[in-house]
């Protein structure tokens, strides 16, 4: 009967396992092709980390094998978290296929990480109030911010501390050119908040706004790159422009030709920005998942 029990335990550790960048291609790109995987990137300094990774653990035991989990921690291995554009902690990826198709920053309470693993593996829907949320960042994704703004505007009624409904306001203006009220909207975020996800994300596209307005127009980037596809600097140039215009896409398809072509560009300029707008697109967009899903087939090929 011991020997039974301690079969039954390994096997349940089994779909927890801690890696290492040298382990990460066996353990979490070819392990996905099985089941899909969770790569839960940590430290050991990080509070939330020791909140999240308990939950995640019995979440994931849970599903008895559906899924699994794996831990990274990014102080003894920065490679991949840095080359996935892993910039704040914990960050949660979810990989199936060889390829990143899902993740969430921050502490999720047990009941979110349980839905997003229902999602994952079952492709069932979260909560109405996730709901309601995923519908105003869906609306800012596909360009209507107003009708996002509206949204957002009916969660802040119900809930004025509702952090990611104010980020997400302030995205809004930040689609529409508003900068000013932008600024003044995540004025209003605490000072206990301002490193929230929701808020970063916002600041970031924010900043991609402002860094926008000193590339030029559009058209004459595209007119330059097509003179030269190898004029690094104008493409770059172009994809800043291209995501602030709201084609994600293709300013993500820019950046990512760049780093297939010379990785090296700039001191690794390319792939640095692209870091930055997944965090502006944030870790759930399209845009952003199949950008992490492209970038991760570049490195990992």
């Amino acid at each position: 009967m011991l020997q039974n029990g301690g079969g039954l335990a390994a096997a349940a550790d089994s779909v927890v396992k801690d890696t290492t960048t040298q382990g990460f291609v066996k353990d979490v790109i070819e392990e996905s092709k099985h089941q899909p995987v969770l790569v839960d990137f940590w430290a050991p300094w990080c509070g939330p980390c020791k909140q999240l990774t308990p939950i995640l653990e019995k979440a994931v035991r849970a599903a008895k094998g559906k899924v699994k989990l794996v831990k990274m921690n990014i102080d003894a291995d920065p490679a991949i978290p840095g080359q996935m554009g892993i910039q704040s902690i914990p960050a949660v990826i979810a990989f199936a296929n060889g390829q990143p198709v899902d993740g969430f920053m921050g502490a999720l309470p047990e009941s979110q990480v349980v839905a997003f693993l229902e999602r994952l593996t079952k492709g069932k829907a979260g909560g109405e109030e996730e709901n309601l949320h995923k519908a105003a960042d869906a609306a800012l994704a596909a360009g209507q911010a107003a009708e996002a703004a509206d949204i957002y505007a009916k969660i802040l009624a119900k809930d004025s501390g509702d952090i990611p409904a104010l980020a997400g306001l302030a995205r809004c203006y930040v689609a529409t050119g508003n900068i000013e009220q932008a600024k003044k909207t995540l004025a209003l975020v605490p000072e206990a908040k301002k490193n929230d996800t929701a808020v970063t994300a916002a600041r970031a596209a924010l900043d991609l706004a402002e860094q926008a307005k000193a590339v030029g127009p559009i058209d004459e980037l595209q007119q330059k790159v097509a003179a030269n596809p190898l004029d690094h600097q104008a493409r770059f140039d172009l994809a800043i422009a291209l995501s602030a215009a709201g084609k994600r896409v293709e300013a993500a398809d820019h950046l990512l030709s760049i780093v297939k072509r010379d990785r090296k560009w700039n001191e690794d300029g390319a792939r640095k920005q692209l870091v930055q707008f997944f965090e502006a697109w944030g870790p759930t967009d399209e845009a952003t998942v199949d950008g992490r899903k492209r970038l991760s087939s570049i490195l990992f090929s």
